[in-house]
């Protein structure tokens, strides 16, 4: 079950240009890793203070996919 929606929504609700929001899902051995891309300016809001939102944000990820037995990371990308 991919939790990709899920990401998109949470991170949708934080930015201020929520069409740039990118998703991309990798499975990997150890899990499936989301990686988000988001405009420049918005970059800061996903993370938060000290990385608090993005925490939250990967908690709750993290809890829905341990549900289906899964293990689910989520990474900011900055470029």
């Amino acid at each position: 079950m991919s939790h990709a929606p899920l990401v998109q929504h949470l991170v949708q609700a934080l930015v201020t240009e929520p069409d740039v929001v990118h998703v991309e899902e990798r499975r990997e051995r150890e899990g499936i890793t989301y990686f988000v891309r988001v405009a420049p300016n918005d970059v800061g809001k996903v993370i938060g203070k000290s990385g608090r939102v993005v925490s939250a944000i990967r908690y709750v990820v993290s809890a829905a996919a341990s549900k289906a037995r899964q293990r689910a990371f989520v990474k900011v990308v900055t470029e």
